[in-house]
Formats: C-alpha cells, sequence, structure tokens
C-alpha cells in the first residue's frame, strides 16, 4: 500500500518556510531536524557489521545506547509515544494495527507543538501500513507512507519518495505537497533491519545487510541535506523502536520495556558525548523542540535532554522546551 497524504486547501496559518536560498537565520542555529526511526537496531548491532554513516553520528555527537521505550513492546504504540511524547496509558493506542473505526489519534502530536510554538512544519515517511494511524493530515505536514504488504516498499523506495519530495518541495509551488520548501522536521521510518532478523535471525547474513541498507539509507537523507546547502543548519536524531531479538509485529509483546538508542549529532550538539541523565523515547519530542529553540507548554511528558547541548547553544536559546 502506498498513501500520499497531500493537504493543499486553503491558506496555512503559519508564515511560509524560506526557500532553501534564503540566508535568514533563526534564533536557533539549527534550522532544521532529521529524524530516523530504526528497527531492530542497538549496540550490539553497530558491533555486528561496518555502518560508517550511524558510527561517525555517533562519534560527532551525544548518545545513549539505554534509551527505554515503552510497553506494550508494539510497533504503533512505540511510535505513538516517540511523537505524542506521552506514555501509553495517556495516550490510549494499544493495538498494533491501522483500524479505521478508531479514527486518527487524538493526542496532540510533535508536529502539532511545532506548528504551535514557531510555525514549523515536518514531513514524515512512514514504512508500516499500521501507522497510517498516526497519519491525521494538517496544513503543516506532508505524510508520505509505504508498507510493508507492497513487496516494493523497501529502505531504497523510500529514499526516493524523499528524493522525490525535495524536489517537489523545492521547486516554489509544491506540487500538490503542503509544504513548500525544505521542512523544518523530517521522520523517516526505517525498519527494514528488524523485519529482516525477524525473518532470518538476528546474526544471520540478511540482518547485517540490511544493517547496511539503513545505514547506507542515512547516508543518502544526509547527502540531500548537504545538497541544498543544509548541513550547517541541521541536525540529526537517530533512535529505534526495538533493539536485537524483538519482534514489533508479534502477538504476545515483550514483557519488559525495550532499551534503545538514543543519538544526536550536529549544529550545537556536544561532540563525543555519553548521555549520563535516562533518557526515554518520550524525551524526543521536547528535544527536537528545544534544538529549533522553541518553548512549549504543553501537558506532554517529553523533556529535553539538556545535557547534550553545547554551552553557546544553551545559553542562545534558553530554557526552551521545558514545561512550565
Amino acid at each position: 500500500m502506498v498513501v500520499f497524504l497531500e493537504m493543499t486547501a486553503g491558506s496555512p496559518a503559519y508564515a511560509a518556510p524560506n526557500p532553501v536560498g534564503d540566508t535568514t537565520v533563526s534564533a536557533s542555529p539549527t534550522e532544521h531536524v532529521i529524524l530516523f526511526v530504526l528497527e531492530g537496531f542497538d549496540q550490539d548491532s553497530l558491533r555486528a557489521v561496518t555502518m560508517p554513516s550511524l558510527s561517525k553520528l555517533v562519534k560527532n555527537g551525544a548518545a545513549t545506547w539505554s534509551a527505554t521505550g515503552v510497553k506494550p513492546t508494539l510497533r504503533l504504540p512505540m511510535m505513538a509515544s516517540l511523537l505524542t511524547g506521552l506514555p501509553v496509558e495517556k495516550h490510549g493506542i494499544t493495538w498494533n494495527f491501522f483500524e479505521i473505526s478508531r479514527g486518527y489519534s487524538r493526542a496532540p502530536s510533535l508536529f502539532d507543538y511545532l506548528d504551535l510554538s514557531g510555525g514549523r512544519d515536518s514531513a514524515i515517511f512512514f514504512m508500516d501500513e499500521s501507522l497510517y494511524q498516526l497519519a491525521r493530515p494538517e496544513p503543516y505536514t506532508d505524510y508520505q507512507l509505504c508498507g510493508a504488504l507492497r513487496p516494493e516498499c523497501g529502505t531504497a523506495k523510500i529514499v526516493s519518495y524523499i528524493q522525490q519530495y525535495f524536489q517537489k518541495a523545492t521547486s516554489g509551488h509544491g506540487y500538490g505537497h503542503a509544504i513548500l520548501a525544505v521542512p523544518h522536521l523530517l521522520v523517516v521510518h526505517l525498519p527494514e533491519a528488524g523485519r529482516a532478523g525477524v525473518a532470518h535471525g538476528w546474526n544471520s547474513k540478511e540482518y547485517r545487510e540490511a544493517l547496511r541498507t539503513v545505514d547506507s539509507a542515512i547516508q543518502s537523507v544526509l547527502d540531500m541535506f548537504k545538497q541544498y546547502a543544509l548541513t550547517n543548519r541541521t541536525t540529526v536524531m537517530v533512535t529505534a523502536l526495538s533493539g536485537k531479538g524483538i519482534d514489533l509485529g508479534a502477538d504476545a509483546p515483550a514483557a519488559d520495556s525495550p532499551m534503545v538508542p538514543w543519538i544526536v549529532s550536529g549544529v550545537g550538539i556536544k561532540p563525543g558525548q555519553i548521555i549520563r541523565r535516562p533518557v526515554s523515547i518520550i524525551d524526543t519530542g521536547a528535544t527536537v523542540m528545544r534544538i529549533l529553540g522553541l518553548d512549549t507548554h504543553t501537558e506532554w511528558d517529553s523533556t529535553a535532554v539538556e545535557e547534550i547541548f553545547q554551552p553557546a547553544a544553551a545559553s542562545s536559546t534558553g530554557p526552551s522546551a521545558r514545561k512550565p
């Protein structure tokens, strides 16, 4: 199934994003965030195979390999917590498939907060049909979904969709897309490693090849930002919904919350920083807000991970993304 959700009707209530060639600088030195969401990836994965792109992000950024996920350890509830900044008992999504009768998620998401706090827009690329439950159309979001039910919807296909999207979004008129420039937040779901581990075994050749494919996809997306001269205004985040050995589509999910990587690299982030404080995937949203220099006044449980920021970044943006 390939789904394109594109909002074009009406005029958005926010200022149009700066075109790629514009030199206007926002209050925060970071104008763009890329959030890669992997599956079946942890520190052991990085030891099992050479992943140069991810290794470089770890070396040049801040990282923990023991961020906590949520229960149940299923794809849809985990992604919902990541994007809403809420535990499962608060956002209420406990099932693991798209159910049209339930409608879209009712909890406000990171995408809503980015628009409300600073008129920032988001483009989201999902690779599982269950995540359509989270794809509520708004004027400040573009969703594209290419799920596992279609064999051609692999990692290379989603990367090609992002390439096409960037070409259209920077064309000046969007070709029907809601966002008329490179989005402030790009979310890229890359589940191939987890699927290979479940199907072929976690020590299999197919799993190792899938890890290399994911690493190559990450580099391809980073190269797009380099092509548009955005690297020095971009921060990259990498996390996962599961580590090795976990099936996010299992009928009986794992009893414990998974431990997953949580990596941030780029503008304003301390290089080579080992994150000492406890981190949850729920903290991702507030940290994105903090990276972009935005304040939030919300009821979510997400808290910015302050120790990853260089002192200059901390002083220039103030207490952004902290709950009052």
